[in-house]
């Protein structure tokens, strides 16, 4: 499928960055910008939908302006304007769209709602402007989207054909890590706390479970969480601090790194293995090959879903 030539204006707000970007001819990024929240957030743990959509309507002016100056173009030379319109946080996409059926009506352009997991699986055909544009991924091809609350694997035959093959049961990779995180006094975002203070553990310390789930693609990291609740639990009962409260992501514990360091309070341990059964289940669930037809090697396929909402 040939893209047309085209200058498209994106907005994205659908949790908790305000971000914009011009891309053209379907590939090259002119210019992206992005507005972040994680400091706001971090004191609660999480995102706080309320605040989220607030710190878009403040930001979103700007960001779009600073995209379009990077680019070097106007919205009049711009073809087409395209919004984030699901899934996420209601209070905060509105604000993406309301700005741009504003620019559209203004300036007279088309408006395309985009859904957000699309977003993610065509960022893999994107290229930097003025970078040797990297081979276009070929059909058909498996997506593994980690994002936010989703954690899905999608089947794509070609541009705009998904087939869903499995998806999170309960919390999605990112959830779980937050969860944790927050069991653990880690700061927010959780995965990359985790992984930080990962390599003052060991990956053998705690038997956490790893779920697979026999004849389906799905996953599952409930288990685990409530595994790293318990075993948390049982470290204070025994007077082994995990966690120092409000230290952000330096724990006790000495030596080389996740996995086989020493570290007698548990916590890196903990931390380690949490970090290590996330990653396992994701890699070891997502399928190593489907054919054109979304026949996999070994476990069956989940019913056809559209990824359209």
């Amino acid at each position: 499928m040939t893209l047309p030539s085209a200058r498209i204006l994106g907005i994205e707000s659908s949790c908790d960055e305000t971000a914009a970007a011009v891309v053209t001819d379907g590939r090259v990024i002119q210019s992206s910008v992005v507005a972040s929240q994680i400091d706001l957030h971090a004191q609660y743990g999480g995102v706080f939908p309320e605040l989220a959509s607030r710190e878009h309507v403040k930001a979103i002016y700007a960001i779009v302006d600073q995209a379009l100056q990077q680019a070097h173009l106007d919205i009049k030379d711009i073809d087409a304007i395209a919004v984030t319109r699901g899934p996420g946080l209601a209070g905060s996409l509105v604000v993406g769209v309301n700005m741009a059926k504003s620019l559209a009506l203004a300036a007279q352009k088309p408006i395309i709602g985009v859904n957000h997991l699309e977003g993610h699986i065509y960022s893999a055909w994107l290229y930097l402007a003025n970078t040797s544009p990297h081979q276009a991924p070929r059909f058909p091809l498996l997506a593994l989207l980690v994002s936010g609350g989703h954690s899905e694997l999608v089947l794509i035959k070609d541009h705009l054909q998904y087939q869903r093959l499995g998806g999170t049961l309960d919390d999605a990779a990112g959830e779980a890590f937050d969860k944790v995180a927050r069991l653990l006094g880690l700061s927010y975002p959780g995965g990359p706390s985790i992984q930080k203070a990962s390599h003052t553990g060991s990956a053998s310390a705690f038997a956490f479970p790893r779920a697979m789930l026999e004849d389906t693609w799905d996953f599952s990291f409930s288990g685990v969480k409530t595994s790293v609740l318990r075993m948390t639990e049982t470290l204070q009962e025994q007077g082994r601090p995990h966690a120092r409260r409000g230290s952000g992501s330096q724990f006790p514990g000495r030596g080389g790194g996740c996995p086989g360091g020493e570290d007698p309070d548990g916590g890196g341990r903990i931390r380690c293995q949490r970090d290590h059964c996330g990653r396992w289940c994701l890699c070891q669930q997502t399928p190593a090959r489907a054919d054109a037809g979304g026949e996999q090697t070994s476990r069956p396929h989940s019913p056809a879903l559209p990824l359209h909402r």
